[in-house]
């Protein structure tokens, strides 16, 4: 469902400027998995996109079985040749070489993104070091942490043949708190862009699966706890339902549900059984080990899931 002329206009009004996209690349084919996600998204909501490559100190000599792009000029044909093959489908693209060697690539993409404004980021996940470090403790995040712009996470493609980003199911998961719903001012946009049908997800703990103070108080006073969960569960079906009211206004199909479990083991297995394309959420933006600590169910998220994944920092963090 591509844009009309004046969908295209109310897109890009308010802004000042056009709708941007920044895909970070390191050179390996792998990474070049995020390219078909921001074509997709570009072509849907008239956007551009810019190609950005930093080059890395000390790096290793090879990627993925492929060369390393070590020099400022191999670096700006490489991009210039993937701009040539974007422009073809008539989408805009800037590129970008950080000429600098850099150590902390993370920061590196985070300056460049303040520096440049796009929309969002949008990167291939795989291995690990400098672009690699995608994951675990992962730039994503990192950029989160440091920045504003939503992160849409690909995973890379296990055949030479690029996935194909049209995501039809999208899976937003919510906590009941204002401060996460920036996460549906992504995924409402994207889903009337692809006429994606939404489920909007809350997780209410068992007695079982209760955590820190609540945790003591299910052990030691389990019926009163109980009582507490299921006062929990109207609630969330409570809150879902006036949330879904709002996507309905914007003519989209919403369904909702109250899952019940482990949050991060729930949200996975819900977007496996309703066969979901993409998951939008809300996140800190905690990294390493105090994602750990707090229990950061958008980093628990993103080191399993195997499918797009898109990062919008919470209101309270953007504020």
């Amino acid at each position: 469902m591509d844009l009309t002329e004046e969908e295209k206009i109310m897109e890009t009004s308010g802004k000042n400027k056009k709708i941007e996209y920044m895909v970070p690349l390191d050179g390996s084919a792998m990474s070049k998995s995020a390219l078909t996600a921001a074509k997709a998204m570009a072509k849907k909501r008239a956007a551009g996109i810019i190609l950005l490559h930093v080059i890395e100190k000390n790096p290793p000599s090879t990627i993925h079985g492929e060369k390393h792009l070590t020099d400022i000029n191999e670096a700006n044909r490489y991009l210039e040749k993937i701009a040539e093959e974007i422009r073809s489908e008539n989408i805009p693209v800037k590129i970008h070489v950080h000429p600098n060697r850099e150590g902390d690539v993370a920061r590196s993409i985070v300056e460049h993104a303040a520096e440049m404004n796009p929309d969002m980021v949008i990167m291939c996940t795989h291995g690990r070091g400098g672009f690699r470090g995608l994951w675990y403790g992962s730039i994503a995040q990192q950029a989160l942490q440091l920045g504003t712009w939503p992160i849409l996470l690909i995973p890379p493609a296990e055949t030479e043949s690029l996935i194909e980003f049209n995501p039809k199911k999208i899976l937003v998961p919510l906590d009941g708190n204002h401060d996460f719903e920036p996460a549906l001012n992504e995924a409402v946009p994207i889903a009337k862009a692809f006429g994606s049908r939404m489920h909007l997800v809350i997780v209410i703990p068992t007695v079982a699966k209760m955590a820190g103070e609540r945790g003591t108080v299910g052990k030691f006073l389990p019926t009163a706890a109980r009582v507490m969960l299921e006062l929990a569960v109207q609630g969330g079906q409570d809150y879902l339902a006036g949330v879904a009211q709002k996507c309905l206004r914007s003519n989209l199909e919403v369904t909702t549900e109250v899952l019940r479990g482990d949050t991060v083991a729930e949200i996975l297995e819900f977007a496996g059984q309703m066969e979901s394309d993409l998951i939008v959420m809300s996140s800190h933006g905690r990294t390493g080990i105090s994602a750990h600590l707090e229990g950061s169910v958008a980093h628990r998220v993103t080191d399993r899931a195997g499918i797009p994944l898109l990062l919008v920092k919470t209101e309270e963090d953007q504020a």
